[in-house]
């Protein structure tokens, strides 16, 4: 099977196309199912470059149209992209059960510390920062909320020296994976990015090697993630070099969140 369960739209404020351009491109692609994952809203702050809160019941009306009009070509699902924050529990839970979403992907950017702080890990200052938020999916994972956590190593997109924090912030995020049988996703974006020098050397700011490398062999379900941002993205040659990096590495990749 053929699919994708990370896109995104216009009204994430930094993507391009409508939901029915990207339906179009994954009929185009050959795909068998695509999941809608726009950049979530919160209903009390606008923490930047995603969709309006005020958009939300239009973009899930917008996708359930989709649905039936291409009901025999592909299958469609509805979800977000979203960060967890612990006092926001109960909006994901109404995103589920009210709003009717078909799923949430664990996109942690923001994350919230132990203490209650809000941190951004594109602009992480020390190592110790990547235990915060390896700690931070741990505790998402547990809640059982999510379907799967988009870029879960996205933190070494940071130019920091690897140490054992580093090491730590790894088996933190796989082991909750794997008591909380949460798949990982392997982001095609990063690939997108090109390869960079960073201290660890030459290589893709995410998905990193090293990361991986410690799934070899295990049972651990994997799945690539495009991100895309245009439809031209859906299934382009960064998701297919994923897909053979997934296989050098010996990783158990799903093609289905319900498989």
């Amino acid at each position: 099977m053929k699919g994708s369960f990370h896109t995104h739209t216009y009204r994430c404020l930094h993507a391009y196309g409508t939901e029915n351009d990207y339906v179009d491109a994954a009929v185009e692609s050959g795909l068998d199912v695509l999941g809608f994952s726009d950049h979530g809203p919160f209903p009390d702050k606008d923490y930047g470059l995603r969709m309006k809160y005020e958009e939300l019941d239009n973009y899930i009306d917008e996708i359930n149209k989709l649905k039936n009009k291409y009901i025999d070509r592909i299958r469609i699902y509805s979800g977000l992209e979203i960060e967890f924050h612990p006092k926001y529990f109960e909006y994901y839970n109404e995103l589920l059960s009210e709003h009717m979403l078909d799923y949430l992907a664990l996109g942690e950017h923001t994350y919230t510390t132990a203490s209650g702080e809000m941190k951004n890990i594109f602009f992480a200052e020390k190592t110790s920062d990547y235990v915060d938020y390896a700690e931070s999916i741990a505790q998402a994972c547990s809640t059982g909320l999510f379907a799967f956590a988009a870029h879960p190593d996205i933190m070494f997109i940071n130019t920091l020296d690897w140490d054992k924090n580093c090491d730590k912030a790894c088996g933190i995020i796989l082991c909750a994976a794997e008591k909380y049988n949460i798949p990982l996703e392997f982001n095609a974006n990063g690939v997108r990015r090109g390869k960079r020098n960073y201290p660890d050397g030459v290589r893709y700011p995410y998905p990193h090697e090293r990361f991986w490398k410690q799934l070899s062999g295990s049972s651990q379900r994997v799945i690539v993630g495009s991100d895309a941002h245009t439809p031209e993205q859906l299934f382009d040659s960064a998701v297919e070099k994923s897909y053979e990096l997934c296989k050098a590495f010996g990783l158990n990749v799903i093609t289905d969140l319900w498989e």
